[in-house]
């Protein structure tokens, strides 16, 4: 094949092989081409010009963060956001960001601690509403560990395991966005993990050098694990709020967290369940509980069973079985007592978040207990 010379190619030959071949698509001007991209990303341009300058330096691959374009394209927050039917408002470089946890990233506008700040509160105040107008009366201690029951770091970190969540071996600016990031010798004492350490949990820290200490910590390094997979939950929840608004969180949260089932009654214990329960039944203006043997089998047998049933006057509190008298009527106490502290309106309960939606009938104040009992 015979080559040209570069003298041949002139600029009227130029002209004419441009005009021979399809025409060129007219040039876009600057502002149309940002509009377009903000249309991809699904945000507005002033949330676009909003975005601080070290937050974008982060997520262009900056300090460890992921960059923004490989986000985009990235098929695990692709699939991770489909499979949780996320709200199209929510893009895909700040779910990369929910995913990166203060100790892969220290620089605040790259990772999830902000966004799990303002998730905790969120998913606090739906879930503590939810409790206090579907079980008015439990006792505090109880409704602190529900609270933790649903929302606490292990039950929001295995949730996290189940939506597909993985986390990546070593965290660093080449790790697919869609891995959790997160590193174990980097947690420093005293970092905001939702509000959920213990005492216990904190003395597996030294505080001078700020390194997990596995020997001597409470717990094995997978409860950190769950730590930072229930940070990725807590981010998540904030950034629906962030970019879809309080409808948007309050409905994802009824979805993966309220929905789930959790048994009330094994949250009880009772110290002393009859002195607790005549207490109760004094305050209440009721008649003074009176045990009652129901039936029996095999008094004389080296397995005997004893139902004792618990009256005030003539309604039945409760019953209970045991090998004894003393265990049957100490169960029927319990029994007791956890149908008083356990009583509901129902499931569909309302809630004061439900009076932000346009039409919502008018409020009706929930049943309002005066509290436990105090032995």
């Amino acid at each position: 094949m015979k080559r040209l010379r570069p003298s041949r190619w002139n600029a009227g030959q130029l002209l004419q092989a441009r005009a021979a071949s399809a025409p060129l698509p007219p040039r876009r001007p600057f502002l149309h081409q940002c509009q377009l991209r903000c249309l991809e990303t699904e945000t507005s341009p002033a949330e676009t010009t909003a975005i601080p300058a070290n937050m974008t330096s982060s997520l262009d691959g900056g300090a460890g963060g992921p960059s923004s374009s490989r986000s985009r394209i990235s098929p695990k927050l692709s699939a991770l956001h489909a499979r949780l039917s996320l709200p199209k408002t929510l893009p895909l470089p700040t779910l990369a960001r929910a995913l990166i946890t203060p100790s892969a990233n220290r620089d605040h506008g790259a990772n999830n601690k902000s966004l799990a700040v303002l998730g905790v509160s969120i998913i606090n105040y739906h879930v503590t509403e939810y409790l206090l107008c579907k079980w008015p009366r439990l006792p505090m201690g109880v409704m602190y560990q529900a609270l933790r029951g649903y929302v606490g770091p292990e039950s929001l970190g295995e949730m996290a395991r189940r939506w597909g969540a993985e986390a990546a071996h070593a965290p660093g600016p080449e790790v697919d966005p869609g891995l959790l990031q997160w590193e174990p010798t980097r947690i420093v004492p005293g970092e905001n993990w939702g509000g959920y350490l213990t005492r216990e949990e904190l003395s597996g820290f030294d505080r001078r050098a700020g390194d997990l200490d596995v020997h001597n910590g409470p717990q094995k390094i997978e409860q950190w694990e769950n730590h930072a997979f229930a940070s990725f939950a807590q981010a998540l929840v904030g950034a629906i709020y962030s970019h879809s608004g309080r409808e948007a969180a309050k409905q994802f949260v009824e979805s993966h967290i309220l929905s789930r089932q959790l048994e009330m009654g094994t949250l009880f214990k009772f110290v002393n369940p009859l002195r607790e329960l005549s207490l109760l039944c004094k305050r209440e203006g009721f008649e003074a509980p009176i045990a009652r043997l129901e039936s029996e089998t095999g008094r004389m047998s080296r397995t005997p069973v004893f139902l004792v049933g618990i009256y005030s006057g003539k309604e039945k509190l409760g019953e209970g079985a045991g090998s004894s008298l003393q265990m049957a009527r100490k169960k029927a106490a319990m029994a007791s007592l956890k149908a008083w502290y356990l009583y509901s309106p129902g499931n569909k309960v309302r809630v004061p978040s439900d009076m932000f939606k346009k039409g919502a009938a008018k409020w009706r104040a929930p049943h309002i207990d005066c509290g436990e009992v105090i032995t």
